[in-house]
């Protein structure tokens, strides 16, 4: 389907999106023979690859987008709400079902993906995926938001238990790492995290409308500390988010454009604490995200550095060939047309050095400062802009089958679809997009005046909250100039980062040994590393982390550690 417009293949695409992925939700969806209720099918395939199973991640994006548009609409669509509860139902069965992750008490919520009759995938997979209860709790208090503003505080109530096991699961364990929603990279990553930040900013919120007192602060507190982590993956000398901590890649990744997309708050303006879509730093990194691509993919060539071209999940991707992706593509625009209203909303836009890179793509000769709406400057790069994001609408069309149908990926030799095809999460892509176009934009979250405390050094002080004391011990051979220490995922073992890991003490050795002051209660990892402090090198000890659960508040505990050689 040749599309010579955005807004043509707008018009013929939209609908055609929306049966797409109404035919892959059980029970009556006509790609979701044998589905239950509520349960959807990330795609019909069934070989190469085999996607005929329901994720957890997926779910909730997809259910977000009929939420949305539910409770938006002024004439209630009744099939609409009968699958929202559905799907509810749906996942508080999910939450139930024993799993290789665990059960509803020991993990099994970070399941990423289950059979579509509702019984556990025993299979080896990237386990666990802590992204799917935090979007799945965003999701569902969407609703429920709904629920009260209409009055139905007793549905509204016999949602809260599912929701407050994902928020306690999310509040628990958001700093211990995962695989990424690409589920190849074991680590940190900053989707996961931003999902978790607003579940649980969002959950705080929803516990006090219930009147769960008892929940309020420990739900800010760990939204406090997930948006103090979240500043840790900005790429200050490349300016760019680097989306995984591990994975040995650049970090370029749509991960981070998604983010910005699915946390974005109109109200929240350009911040970039939260990485709004305006944000100079989300637009810097979408420009080094774009530009990525340019130069890899056979279609691209022959396109200017203001031209839109075709996107993937990362410039290193070699899965089915490593291709362009349909809601990869459809992202970049979304978040330029969110962006779009901002602006227009607020009636100026600011260049800051970050984000200048960004806008003297539509104006070379262009400088740091505010414009407001009624300049030269705001129309000719507003202009601009949505060109550029219409751009990535068109190409997306480009390469749309004339039944409209959406697979996974397009080929990026010649642009035919590819992987799993009717993949429910790219017709999800294309109405938010489609949307974002329009401009009509999201309900605020609580994204709005945020604030972080940072150092004298600029880095971010987490809210611990209550503390408990941990010793840590383990035994290690060194030699002369080396020194142990250890490093984890939350602040006080320095977020990863060698440079910030606590010293250990060598007076019993070979043992050595810290006692160091964490947050009670809380789940989080961590490993040794070595550091020689004649050459500076880093040496860390060997897969996988260390695992711990703190102590209650007040209470101390010892550790004592087998090093992994």
């Amino acid at each position: 389907m040749l599309s010579s417009s955005a807004n043509d293949y707008i018009q013929r695409e939209g609908p055609l999106a929306r049966t797409g992925l109404l035919a892959n939700i059980g029970p009556k969806g006509s790609q979701a023979s044998g589905a239950k209720p509520g349960i959807v099918v990330a795609s019909p395939s069934t070989s190469n690859p085999d996607y005929l199973y329901s994720w957890t991640r997926d779910s909730a994006l997809v259910f977000k987008t009929i939420v949305d548009h539910y409770i938006s609409s002024s004439h209630k669509n009744v099939s609409l709400r009968v699958l929202i509860d559905d799907y509810a139902h749906a996942q508080t069965q999910l939450q139930e079902v024993d799993n290789p992750s665990g059960n509803i008490t020991t993990g099994g919520l970070g399941e990423p993906k289950f059979n579509i009759d509702l019984t556990a995938f025993e299979g080896s997979w990237g386990r666990p995926q802590r992204d799917g209860p935090a979007l799945r709790a965003i999701t569902l208090i969407t609703y429920v938001n709904w629920l009260l503003d209409n009055s139905n505080t007793s549905h509204a109530n016999t949602l809260w238990p599912t929701i407050q096991l994902d928020l306690d699961y999310v509040a628990n364990d958001w700093n211990k790492t995962g695989f990424d929603l690409w589920e190849e990279v074991s680590s940190s990553s900053f989707w996961t995290t931003a999902s978790q930040h607003r579940a649980l900013r969002q959950g705080a919120a929803l516990a006090k409308s219930l009147g769960k007192e008892d929940l309020i602060e420990k739900y800010n507190i760990q939204a406090d500390n997930a948006l103090c982590f979240l500043q840790s993956y900005w790429n200050h000398e490349a300016s760019y988010v680097t989306s995984n901590t591990g994975g040995g890649r650049s970090g370029i990744d749509a991960n981070s454009v998604l983010t910005s997309i699915h946390t974005f708050d109109p109200s929240a303006g350009c911040d970039a604490i939260t990485f709004q879509p305006c944000s100079d730093k989300a637009l810097s990194n979408l420009k080094v995200y774009v530009d990525s691509f340019r130069s890899i993919y056979a279609i691209n060539q022959g396109f200017t550095e203001n031209e839109a071209v075709a996107t993937g999940r990362y410039p290193e991707d070699v899965y089915m060939g490593g291709n362009p992706w349909y809601l990869a593509t459809f992202a970049v625009a979304e978040q330029l047309y969110e962006s779009l209203s901002v602006w227009d909303a607020q009636g100026s836009l600011q260049i800051t050095s970050i984000s200048l890179p960004f806008f003297q793509q539509f104006s070379s000769d262009v400088q740091t400062g505010d414009y407001k709406s009624n300049t030269e400057t705001y129309d000719k790069l507003t202009s601009e802009i949505r060109a550029f994001a219409d751009g990535f609408i068109a190409i997306n069309g480009r390469y749309t089958p004339d039944n409209g149908s959406l697979a996974e990926q397009y080929r990026k030799d010649d642009g035919k679809p590819t992987s799993a095809r009717d993949l429910t999460w790219s017709y999800a892509s294309a109405i938010t997009a489609f949307l974002a176009h329009d401009g009509i934009v999201a309900s605020p979250w609580g994204a709005q005046g945020l604030q972080i405390q940072t150092d004298s050094d600029g880095h971010c002080i987490a809210n611990p909250g209550p503390m408990s004391e941990i010793v840590f011990k383990v035994e290690k051979d060194t030699v002369y100039g080396e020194n142990v220490f250890i490093t984890g995922s939350i602040g006080q073992l320095g977020n990863w980062d060698p440079a910030h890991a606590v010293k250990l003490d060598p007076k019993s050795y070979p043992y050595w040994s810290v006692e160091i002051e964490v947050p009670a209660s809380i789940s989080f990892s961590y490993k040794y590393i070595i550091q020689n402090q004649n050459s500076g090198s880093v040496a860390w000890e060997n897969d996988p982390n260390h695992d711990l659960q703190s102590s209650s508040e007040g209470k101390s505990m010892v550790v004592t550690d087998t090093w992994h050689n």
